[in-house]
């Protein structure tokens, strides 16, 4: 710390990407402390996430510089789960279980065929695979399709494990995690931000001081009216819709690893749910989970595994994506004195947690590195 009583870095905001950044900087010796608008863990896009680590299946034509944040990501998920692990005694979930990605019809199938060029261009580990492979792999796959492509380096975390992890870890390295304070408005020192001030229910107002602030508070980050204007992300919620299925006392759960269709992906636990998402809407801040969303999401999810039709509905939920107009993340200085991004993710905070983590704990170190490389 620069000075008594002041932190290194304040994070707003406790979802995945912030409880990773505040535990990778407390590692490297930052004081550091987290402010949560909610009082509960993974409210946010966290906790409606399907922690699909799958960036070979996800490859999106036009976003080659996705591709490599999300790739170098990716590699370093391994360690940081092993790591995450022994520090908090909480076990995540993670586990490289590939992913199946299936074209049911003919139309599908020539998307499909595109991707997978693009793929092995990019010299990527995927294979195409007929419809009997694929059931070698899948059995309980819908009777008629037109094939697949596997990944089979791709992996699948529990967003919701992941962040109870994050939390035991931070506790256990003596960084209050604040649940439940909003923040009203920022510390300033002439033009550079030096802190943040609160106010909760239980607390009242309460101020942080800190030689930086870091905005990870997803969708909301665009909307921080405690920011200049100016220098808010571009940030803005998009909805979607995810079912949480369970298999039922004497079946055996219909899915061994990732599966996922055009519409939908179906992503299997460890104990024995089925994670089905996700529906995409530019709906604003609504939450509402509705019957046409889990009609869509059911109906589509039984063309691929006809099996879930007898697994128990298990709940539903809606959470908000932080899109950005590119697709990229916000991750590094903002637009003020004193303010560090890590916004933006959309649907990829989880896979990108690690590699934000080291590079926003690089940044309050004074060594950042660079975002793409």
């Amino acid at each position: 710390m620069s000075d008594k009583g002041s932190l290194d870095a304040v994070f707003v905001g406790g979802g995945v990407i912030g409880l990773a950044c505040a535990w990778r900087a407390a590692q490297r010796g930052a004081e550091v402390a987290v402010v949560e608008r909610s009082e509960r863990p993974h409210a946010g896009a966290t906790g409606v996430a399907a922690g699909m680590l799958a960036p070979v299946g996800e490859l999106t034509f036009g976003e080659r510089e996705l591709l490599e944040l999300a790739l170098r990501s990716a590699r370093l998920w391994p360690d940081f789960a092993a790591e995450l692990e022994e520090a908090s005694g909480v076990e995540t979930g993670y586990e490289r279980c590939g992913a199946l990605h299936l074209a049911l019809d003919r139309d599908e199938a020539a998307q499909l065929r595109r991707r997978h060029d693009l793929q092995r261009e990019l010299g990527l580990e995927a294979e195409w695979l007929a419809p009997r492979a694929c059931r070698e792999l899948e059995p309980g796959l819908t009777p008629s399709f037109n094939g697949g492509v596997r990944a089979a380096g791709e992996a699948a975390v529990d967003p919701r494990a992941l962040s109870v992890a994050l939390l035991a870890a931070l506790s256990a390295s003596g960084v209050e995690v604040r649940s439940g304070r909003e923040v009203t408005s920022g510390i300033w020192d002439g033009e550079r931000l030096v802190g943040v001030r609160t106010a909760g229910a239980a607390e009242g107002e309460a101020e942080l001081r800190a030689d930086a602030v870091v905005l990870c508070n997803g969708a909301w980050s665009g909307v921080a009216e405690w920011l200049p204007e100016e220098a808010r992300p571009p940030v803005r919620p998009v909805k979607g819709e995810v079912l949480e299925l369970r298999t039922r006392v004497g079946h055996e759960p219909p899915a061994r690893g990732i599966i996922a269709s055009e519409r939908v992906y179906l992503v299997p636990r460890r104990d024995g749910r089925l994670i089905v998402g996700a529906t995409q809407e530019e709906q604003g801040f609504d939450t509402t989970v509705t019957a046409g969303g889990a009609l869509e999401l059911l109906r589509e999810a039984y063309r691929v595994l006809p099996e879930v039709a007898e697994m128990e509905l298990a709940g539903a939920i809606a959470g908000l994506r932080p899109g950005t107009p590119d697709n990229l993340p916000r991750i590094g200085p903002g637009a003020v004195d004193g303010l560090i991004l890590a916004t933006g993710h959309f649907r990829n905070g989880i896979l990108l947690a690690p590699l934000t983590a080291e590079l926003v704990a690089a940044q309050l170190a004074g060594k950042p590195l660079e975002v793409a490389s």
